[in-house]
């Protein structure tokens, strides 16, 4: 017996619709349901145990998956079976999990799972979009400690037009894309990246999207009403003491205050701020920490994050003696790392990044194997964040989904600015030396610079950085570039990076219930002014992309050639292409244009000697002599009824001499005109009607002899040669010959 099902509908406004739906799967989960746009289905699960987890902070896991059998597909590679998740899937987890943790109570330590499953595709829905609305329906169902409900949404602009939730057809012609979460009252997330878009506009496209997320809201909680609202379960929560909480306030406050104003590095402020803690905690007696000093490291942490936040509101200053608006001392550097195509070192305080540059072929492309989207990128970066680079010692796991958001941040910030014409594939590798701000923001700076350096021809040169901010209701202060500390303390942080056009992507985490839009853009604007800072600093180093690549770099040369002669470039197995690369030292691929149907060449070669030949290679098949012309030719080869000629002008390309051809006198012998090597000029007569083959005359350019008589034409009437006629089937007398013929039995009787 199928269980009692409970659905809402919502309504997109343009003849689309999101169903969510509970009661049919699932039932054992905390909270289950199916949110269904299409033909794309999401079965989001929600877990959480009811013993609390002996650790300080939240255990959450958000988990998204992409089920290839959703599309009717196989996993790729040996293991016909889905393992580690694709970095679009750890995108997808990260933008969830960067709104649904800070709604859960922070002395709320049980170990909690939310699991998103693409179980049905469609491809006229991009499933990640609806990720968000399917976690917070899940959660609304059960009884975990939970704040309020989210959403996300997509928002794209087609044709000046906000849309929500485009498809991926429409995001292609969108100048931005965007991912915004929120409450009913307060954006709390937003990501995306735009086409040099200004602050006003990324406001507009985040309140458009907000009133969307409010709708699907609304319909969550109608779903959790008819349901069954579940009582809010109870945990042990986290001990409060008052009188203990004041008491380290004033021993710490006031310290922690004057030690912030000073301005000191890192290093000095770590240590002045550890030696306070151990002041309080030594301003105690053993009995009293026996039975409260399980507090005192959280009301100390307090204490101090009041007395920095109120340095900043109430005199402008910062942790490392700063202005809110001023930036860090910044400086570069390019061509540091010689065997590369492209390389610098970008340096902002604390924080400095490393970037590489790599030039491919299209067969170096970041290939995209997910159930909801296959593709290339021909455009990629990978970051890398190693321990030491924060003076830390950890165990080393593989790419963290840290690293790859942060990766794929500073990936959308450059690769608008990349031409669309550029014929190489391109890598960069960020490596992050020392962190204490943003490095991501770091990277795409470096990454302008590399790609500048390498030859990249950009359309302009991109600056990232990294903003804060901090608000107490009344008062508010923007921070730029903010340090690693602001980022723990504010209630803000955004990384913004643009050209001098504009914005062209954004991660922000917003941590204060109804920000104005007004303080929002204020901040924008801010982030603008150090972002066109920044970029001064990069274009003094350099001002634009080299004019060419390196000495050592590869050059790339394409070419367009029809379809009837791919066939003789590869040659049989590939022998032809896979010996033109080895004698030429160069890379060699061949795409076929969708539209045109014709073979794109590209050629990727250090030097020109290789991409030249390969380049002869290619116009030699392609060819075709014009009737009438003299073309200089080269004997290869000598046969007894002429001569075998090559065009010097395209290798590969030969023709028979006749013998008749070669000059006006009777010729007897072919030796006698001409021999093995010779090069001279010959007219091209086009096909000969008569043989059927290309004719081509040495004679036809050579002055007739004086007294040459031609011979007169062969006469072609078969009735001159004897009566050819009468040499017909029907005169042949065979029938006749044939009715004699005794049997073989009669012959041997005879």
């Amino acid at each position: 017996m199928i269980p009692q099902v409970f659905k809402e509908v919502i309504d997109l406004g343009d003849g689309r619709e999101i169903s969510i739906e509970t009661g049919k799967l699932a039932k054992q989960a905390h909270g289950s349901v199916v949110v269904q746009s299409g033909k794309c289905m999401l079965l989001c699960t929600v877990v959480s145990n009811y013993k609390q987890s002996d650790v300080d902070f939240l255990p959450l896991t958000v988990d998204y998956r992409e089920k290839f059998a959703a599309a009717g597909r196989y996993p790729g590679g040996f293991f016909k079976r889905e393992a580690r998740p694709s970095d679009g899937e750890v995108l997808t987890m990260r933008l969830v999990d960067r709104v649904l943790r800070p709604l859960f109570p922070k002395d709320y330590h049980a170990e909690t799972q939310v699991m998103i499953q693409l179980m049905s595709h469609d491809d006229e829905v991009m499933p990640e979009a609806m990720a968000g609305l399917a976690a917070s329906a899940a959660i609304q169902l059960s009884d975990f400690p939970f704040e309020c409900a989210i959403s996300e949404a997509r928002v794209g602009r087609v044709n000046g037009e906000f849309v929500i939730n485009p498809t991926r057809a429409q995001l292609e012609e969108s100048d931005l894309e965007m991912m915004i979460g929120a409450s009913a009252d307060s954006v709390m997330m937003v990501e995306g990246e735009m086409d040099e878009i200004s602050e006003e506009e990324m406001a507009d496209a985040i309140k458009f999207a907000h009133e969307a997320i409010k709708v699907q809201i609304a319909a969550q909680l109608r779903l959790a009403e008819a349901f069954g609202k579940k009582e809010t379960r109870e945990y042990e929560t986290a001990e409060v003491n008052e009188d203990l909480q004041k008491r380290i306030h004033d021993l710490a406050y006031d310290k922690c205050y004057a030690i912030a104003k000073k301005g000191t590095s890192k290093a000095e402020r770590s240590n002045a701020f550890a030696e306070v803690k151990e002041e309080v905690k030594a301003s105690f007696t053993e009995e009293e920490m026996e039975e409260f000093g399980h507090l005192v490291g959280g009301y100390y942490s307090k204490a101090e994050k009041e007395a920095v936040r109120e340095l900043t509101l109430s005199e402008g200053l910062r942790l490392d003696g700063r202005k809110t608006d001023e930036i860090r001392p910044i400086w570069c550097e390019i061509d540091y790392l010689p065997s590369t195509h492209g390389s610098s070192i970008f340096t902002r305080g604390e924080t400095q990044a490393l970037a590489t540059v790599t030039l491919g072929t299209s067969r170096d492309a970041n290939k995209i194997d997910m159930p909801s989207h296959e593709g290339e990128e021909n455009f990629y970066l990978h970051y890398n964040f190693p321990p030491f680079c924060t003076g830390e010692a950890r165990p080393l796991r593989g790419t963290s989904r840290r690293e790859v958001g942060h990766g794929n941040l500073a990936q959308r910030g450059l690769k608008g600015m990349i031409p669309v014409d550029c014929p190489y594939t391109v890598r960069i590798v960020s490596e992050v030396l020392e962190s204490n701000g943003s490095s991501s923001m770091a990277t795409v700076c470096a990454g302008t610079m590399a790609l500048m350096d390498a030859g990249v021809q950009m359309t302009r040169p991109v600056s990232g950085i990294a903003m804060g901010l901090i608000s107490d209701g009344d008062r508010y202060a923007v921070l730029s570039d903010i340090l690693g500390d602001e980022d723990h303390l504010g209630d803000m942080d955004f990384k913004v990076t643009g050209t001098s056009e504009g914005i062209t992507a954004c991660q922000m985490d917003i941590k204060i219930k109804g920000l104005s839009y007004e303080i929002l853009v204020n901040a924008l604007k801010q982030a603008r002014e150090g972002r066109l800072h920044i970029l001064g600093k990069i274009t003094d180093t350099i001002a634009a992309p080299a004019e060419s690549v390196k000495e050592h770099a590869p050059t790339m040369v394409t070419r367009r050639v029809p379809n009837e002669f791919i066939g003789a470039l590869i040659g049989p197995g590939g022998k032809v292409i896979q010996e033109m690369q080895k004698e030429t030292d160069t890379t060699i691929v061949i795409n076929e244009d969708p539209v045109t149907e014709e073979g794109i060449v590209e050629i990727l070669g250090v030097g020109s000697e290789g991409i030249n030949a390969v380049l002869a290679k290619i116009d030699s098949l392609l060819f075709k002599p014009t009737v009438g012309n003299v073309y200089k030719v080269k004997v290869i080869k000598m046969l007894d009824f002429g001569a075998v000629v090559e065009y010097i002008d395209a290798p590969g390309n030969e023709v028979l001499l006749h013998v008749s051809e070669l000059a006006w006198e009777r010729t007897e012998n072919v030796s006698d005109v001409v021999n093995m090597g010779d090069v001279f000029d010959v007219k091209y007569f086009g096909q000969d009607p008569r043989t059927r083959k290309e004719k081509v005359s040495r004679k036809a350019i050579l002055p007739k002899p004086e007294g040459y008589v031609a011979r007169p034409p062969r006469d072609s009437s078969r009735d001159s040669r004897g009566g050819r006629d009468n040499r017909g089937r029907d005169n042949r007398g065979r029938d006749n010959r044939r009715d004699d013929r005794r049997p073989r039995e009669d012959k041997k009787e005879d």
